[in-house]
């Protein structure tokens, strides 16, 4: 489900993106009112801009939803933990209650930080 919801949201993110290099700015408008050729287009002067608009719309709505959903999805999922968040904890031979190692002779091992004389 994760997958197909990433996938989903891959292609109308290129979709959106698509759709918004394709409409015309603000600018644009103005030379379509004199004449520019626009009105022999498939959409005809004006409807080109609904479709699109439109169109940008259904695919914003579309990302919102799959973008929630996934959201969603990976809240419920336990994350696993980040080498940033482990950095306080004791290592594994230091958990605390572990008995000390012993040495080969039978006595606990030494520090092997030497210690400053006073």
């Amino acid at each position: 489900m994760y997958t197909a919801l990433v996938v989903i949201l891959v292609l109308v993110s290129v979709g959106l993106v698509g759709l918004i290099l394709l409409q015309h700015g603000k600018g644009a408008d103005a030379g379509a009112a004199f004449g520019s050729g626009a009105s022999g287009t498939v959409f005809g002067s004006r409807g080109s801009a609904n479709f699109l608009s439109r169109s940008t719309a259904v695919l914003a709505t579309l990302f919102f939803i799959v973008s929630l959903s996934l959201a969603y999805i990976v809240h419920g999922q336990k994350q696993a933990s980040s080498v940033v968040d482990r950095v306080g904890e004791p290592a594994a031979a230091e958990q605390p209650g572990e008995a000390p190692a012993v040495a080969p002779d039978g006595e606990a091992p030494k520090d092997d930080v030497p210690k400053v004389p006073e």
